[in-house]
């Protein structure tokens, strides 16, 4: 008997969109994303980041995750499911939420579509089939992946409207925030979310995979009217850094991927405590997340903005200069809008209270020579940066 193992010549899914992405690619600069074939930077990093920020930026989001939700009890399962009361959820409308394992710590998060009455679309950063089919338990709930079933685009910046609007697709300007419609592209059908992971103007675009040239070609059509660029996932990390999110599995540890003991993390200690209700009733985690509420808080996920215009890198967060480590940087950046290095560090607290002085200890190169630095961090609850026109209903026209 023969077998033909042929995977190795096709290691990576390809996306509805990857013929164009493909064509407009001048770096070669590719990685995998749930098993598909994304890019890291399609032609210049800079003009992919400062389309989001000043122009539109367009990027492939078909590799989410996403599964579609239905049956009788779907709404009681997502309920019993997620920490967040999604209860007042109605038709047309998205939520953000987050899922955790019976120690409160979180599995994931993602964003909830209610498309119909007991029809809700899940989207999450990883693989969660397995745990939404074993919490499904006792529910008259139908549960599939639809990953590869809906091709989806990330239409953002302030002149997205203008762009969408100008590439045939009518009806935008009374969706809010969060809001989702169904709309028609050059007579096709396609579903419009406000949604985005950018921090500013956007939304996304869902469609038949069939049909998603036809969409992408409509966009990229007014080319010319308006600047329009396609975007990878390096200026993506730029602009949610920028706009205060974070990223399960890169950020914080996941409760399912976890090794050693208390090195995963609950909603309470990455800052999204603002999505856990427990009055709601029961879900899974809430004991655990009730009695952490009571508790003194031990540790968070600080958003902190780092003295200097070196870049931070991965570096160690003291209490006062030459005091002691109390915590790590996670993720940073440069930000050219806001002109200051920003961070996400996970941080100790002491007797339930954030340091009043915090220091990075970092290291950088510079001619193949490393130097360590010391510099003051100022902590922040609000995003880095939230533009007036993210959430105008309508956008203004750019």
């Amino acid at each position: 008997m023969t077998f033909h193992h042929e995977h190795f010549r096709q290691p990576f899914l390809r996306s509805p969109f990857i013929e164009r992405i493909e064509a407009l690619s001048s770096t070669e600069n590719w990685t995998g994303w749930n098993t598909y074939k994304v890019p890291r930077v399609v032609d210049k990093l800079t003009s992919e980041y400062f389309a989001v920020r000043s122009g539109c930026a367009v990027m492939d989001l078909t590799p989410m995750e996403k599964y579609r939700i239905s049956g009788n009890d779907a709404a009681a399962y997502l309920d019993r499911l997620v920490t967040r009361d999604i209860s007042t959820l109605k038709p047309g409308r998205v939520t953000y939420i987050v899922w955790c394992n019976d120690d409160g710590k979180v599995i994931d998060d993602g964003t909830l579509f209610q498309l119909a009455n007991n029809d809700y679309r899940l989207c999450a950063q990883h693989h969660q089939l397995d745990w939404l089919l074993m919490s499904a338990s006792g529910f008259d709930v139908q549960i599939r992946t639809e990953t590869s079933d809906v091709a989806a685009l990330a239409v953002q910046g302030p002149t997205s409207y203008s762009v969408l609007t100008a590439a045939g697709i009518a009806g935008l300007d009374g969706l809010k925030p969060f809001g989702i419609a169904n709309l028609r592209c050059d007579g096709i059908a396609v579903t419009v979310s406000r949604t985005g992971f950018t921090g500013d103007l956007g939304y996304e675009v869902w469609v038949e995979p069939q049909h998603a040239l036809t969409i992408w070609d409509a966009i990229f059509g007014v080319q010319g009217q308006y600047d329009v660029v396609a975007m990878g996932l390096d200026a993506l990390e730029m602009v949610r850094i920028e706009a205060g999110f974070i990223m399960p599995g890169f950020d914080f540890n996941t409760a399912d991927a976890t090794v050693r003991n208390g090195h995963d993390r609950s909603p309470y200690e990455i800052g999204l405590g603002w999505v856990v209700n427990l009055d709601k009733g029961h879900f899974t985690g809430r004991k655990a997340l009730l009695a952490e509420k009571a508790r003194p808080i031990q540790r968070r996920l600080t958003k902190i903005v780092v003295d200097g215009n070196k870049p931070v890198g991965e570096a160690f967060i003291y209490a006062g200069k030459n005091g002691k480590q109390i915590g790590e940087v996670r993720c940073t950046i440069w930000s050219p809008v806001l002109k200051a290095n920003l961070a996400l560090a996970d941080i100790e607290y002491v007797n339930g209270k954030l340091s009043p002085k915090l220091w990075a200890r970092f290291d950088y190169q510079r001619e193949l020579k490393w130097h360590t630095a010391w510099a003051e961090c100022h902590s922040q609850t609000k995003p880095f940066y939230t533009p007036d026109h993210r959430s105008a209903t309508p956008p203004g026209r750019f």
